[in-house]
């Protein structure tokens, strides 16, 4: 009776599949270290056949014998050719990288938005100023409508933008109208064509 792959042990690298796991276990219960060394170069050299692409290149050929110590479960008791990684290389983790982590008042507009505020606020009267300050009031509209649909008013938006910017900039409702956005429609389904006989 055959056994399905889902019964047997699962491969340590798949990507050379069962009969070259199979040929690793072989080579590594060889009792004899020349028979088993000629036995791992014969594997490396399937190996490299599988992936032709890599044949001439030296770090390829290294990686051919990291996979079969790797294969091996590092068991396998020959003479490498090469510098292999070691078992403790592998289960390294990376250090940690610490991130600054800054409270965000309104989660939904996001720190850029704070930081592009406060550079707004501190930037010189003028047009540049008006611009930015608009493009900031319509990406903060963008940002609300996107998670609430419907009640994204002109004058919650710049509530939000006077309070971010400390009372720095502030906006009339009443005289400053910021654009409306609207839901993309779903899309409708196309009719079927009736097929000609």
């Amino acid at each position: 009776m055959l056994d399905y792959n889902t019964q047997l042990k699962s491969l340590i690298l798949p990507e050379y599949g069962r009969n070259i796991q199979q040929m690793v276990d072989h080579c590594v219960a060889i009792p004899d270290r020349d028979e088993r060394t000629k036995c791992a170069y014969t594997i490396v050299s399937i190996m490299q056949n599988m992936f032709p692409q890599d044949h001439d290149d030296e770090d390829a050929k290294r990686k051919f014998w990291d996979h079969l110590a790797i294969m091996s479960d590092f068991k396998l008791d020959i003479d490498f050719p090469y510098e292999i990684v070691h078992k403790e290389e592998l289960q390294s983790k990376p250090d940690v990288v610490y991130y600054k982590l800054e409270p965000i008042r309104y989660r939904h507009y996001g720190k850029i938005i704070e930081k592009m505020i406060e550079r707004a606020s501190d930037y010189p009267d003028g047009e540049e100023k008006d611009a930015l300050i608009s493009l900031i009031a319509h990406h903060m509209k963008k940002q609300m409508f996107a998670i609430s649909k419907e009640g994204v008013e002109d004058e919650k938006i710049l509530k939000d933008l006077y309070r971010y910017s400390h009372g720095k900039i502030n906006l009339d409702p009443a005289t400053y109208k910021l654009r409306v956005f609207k839901e993309a429609p779903a899309p409708q389904p196309q009719p079927k064509k009736k097929k000609k006989k």
